[in-house]
């Protein structure tokens, strides 16, 4: 094995610093719907400063960007789309996230990070320490946060509906389930299954346009609360949480933990799924920066593992518990059942 040389750590250095870059590229394309414009086709700088409203050069600079960071190519005097951007980036795309990343990333998430110093510090100000329930009392800050992690989510959902099995179950409680998107997912799934979602109200205004729009009022009803204080339903065959732990203060997890062991009938199955590194914490890379993200908002947030969390639902009780990928390089999913 060749030794790395000090130019090649240089350029890997520079390529993680100047990274913010390379995320501002991303999000300015998103912002005049540039992947839209070229989908499954070719177009030249004027032909594509025509449809963004863009100016020549600025569009050409953009273009040129993009094609460095790989999500357009060169295709003769135009430029396409990679397969990538093709798939994810266009809107009305089966998997297309764009809105997740151009609205909760790009408009609330990075600005955060600039806070990011006084955070880890300890240093932040009172009035910059915040809570999803604070911040989610601005009913503009929850539509916009709510509606991009609803675009987000909609895939896990179908996702997590294959990996566990809940044919069985007939009501389900989604803790945080934000707009619904992993409930709309399990109940198409299964259509015996109806859900409950707790969540602030302001969320539950944005989220029931979702459900009705998906078809599913009558199976999915809101409980407004915050999950912390408020009261929980009384029963459900299914416990979810998803991002709910990432977007606590660590030390309320283990409380969340038994909370659900408490709520759900026996034989009842409790998931959790989150942004959860490895236990050497050599990765992956995208779930510790999403961990380190977080600590911005809420320097209060614990950097979990899959061990971690396995580890707290087995001292609760729950048994048979499983640990599975979800989403690949990011997210795991740690499922286990309340004894009969």
């Amino acid at each position: 094995m060749s030794a790395v040389t000090p130019l090649e750590t240089a350029e890997a250095i520079s390529d993680i610093a100047f990274a913010f870059m390379g995320s501002k590229a991303l999000f300015a394309a998103l912002h005049v719907d540039l992947f839209s414009a070229l989908s499954e086709q070719t177009l030249t700088a004027e032909e594509l400063a025509v449809r963004t409203g863009l100016e020549v050069d600025r569009i050409t600079t953009l273009l040129t960007a993009l094609t460095v960071l790989g999500l357009v190519r060169r295709d003769g005097e135009g430029f396409a789309n990679s397969p990538a951007a093709e798939g994810f980036l266009v809107k009305g795309r089966k998997y297309d996230f764009g809105d997740y990343l151009r609205f909760q990333i790009d408009k609330q998430m990075y600005p955060f990070l600039t806070q990011l110093n006084d955070a880890l510090t300890g240093s932040l100000k009172e009035d910059q320490v915040s809570s999803y329930a604070e911040w989610f009392e601005d009913p503009e800050q929850a539509q916009l946060y709510s509606k991009s992690q609803h675009a987000g989510s909609l895939g896990p959902g179908r996702a997590l509906s294959k990996i566990v099995d809940l044919s069985e179950a007939r009501s389900l409680l989604d803790v945080g389930g934000g707009t619904g998107a992993f409930s709309i997912s399990l109940c198409k799934a299964y259509p015996e299954l109806k859900s409950t979602i707790l969540d602030f109200p302001n969320v539950a205004a944005v989220g029931e346009g979702f459900i009705a729009e998906a078809g599913l009022a009558e199976r999915i009803t809101y409980q407004p609360g915050n999950a912390l204080e408020d009261q929980w339903p009384e029963q459900a065959d299914v416990v979810l949480m998803s991002y709910l732990f990432s977007g606590v203060p660590g030390d309320a997890i283990a409380g969340l933990v038994r909370k659900a062991k408490e709520t759900l009938t026996p034989g009842g199955r409790f998931v959790v799924h989150d942004f959860m590194v490895d236990e050497d914490r050599e990765g992956p890379k995208l779930a510790a920066l999403w961990q380190l993200q977080h600590t911005a908002f809420n320097p209060k947030a614990r950097s979990i593992t899959s061990t971690y969390v396995k580890d707290l639902m087995e001292a609760a009780g729950f048994e048979g518990v499983e640990v599975s990928v979800m989403i690949p390089g990011m997210t795991m999913l740690v499922h286990g059942v309340k004894p009969a």
